[in-house]
């Protein structure tokens, strides 16, 4: 079954031929797995398959989005198998790994775990892009600036900040205010 769904989504939005592609012409460059529930089996199969899919001329980027406590409950297998470009870990809605107001420890030492354990290109720090954005781990951005960001940068595979959602972003302004401190 992963080979067949690798199959489809070459075929129908990568790099592949078919008559029925959703979104006409266009081509994507990779996939996402945000898996946040159901199984936790074959999403190594499925991620082994689309990456062969990298020798026929065109790079696969494949990407996560995995909860911070971890390993990800879904995704743990998945990650192991190292062919994972970037990886977008979401350190929010997970109180044991995320920051609490003033106490950095959770999440450094969570960060600390994905940057070291998880053989990825670059992995971003996850965050809600304002309080409403998640049912928790809002960083205020002079929070981020001065005390989380400092104690992450350093990692070799820190590749930046990712937020959720684009619609928060765009009422808070939040990417605008931490840009310069990425």
């Amino acid at each position: 079954d992963a080979k067949q769904v690798a199959d489809y989504l070459w075929n129908n939005f990568l790099g592949g031929q078919s008559s029925n592609r959703p979104l006409g012409d266009a081509v994507l460059d990779g996939i996402d797995f945000d898996i946040e529930g159901g199984t936790n089996l074959h999403w190594d199969d499925l991620a082994k398959y689309l990456s062969q899919y990298s020798n026929q001329g065109q790079k696969v980027y494949l990407t996560a989005a995995p909860q911070c406590p971890f390993p990800d409950a879904w995704l743990g297998d998945a990650l192991k198998t190292g062919l994972f470009d970037y990886v977008w870990v979401q350190f929010y809605n997970n109180p044991p790994c995320q920051y609490t107001s003033g106490n950095t420890a959770n999440l450094v030492n969570a960060w600390n775990q994905w940057t070291q354990d998880i053989q990825a290109t670059q992995i971003f720090l996850g965050l809600p892009a304002s309080p409403e954005a998640a049912g928790s781990g809002f960083i205020p951005v002079n929070d981020l600036t001065s005390q989380v960001l400092p104690a992450i940068k350093g990692a070799s595979k820190y590749g930046g900040v990712m937020l959720w959602s684009k619609y928060y972003d765009d009422q808070t302004g939040y990417s605008s205010s931490i840009k310069n401190a990425v």
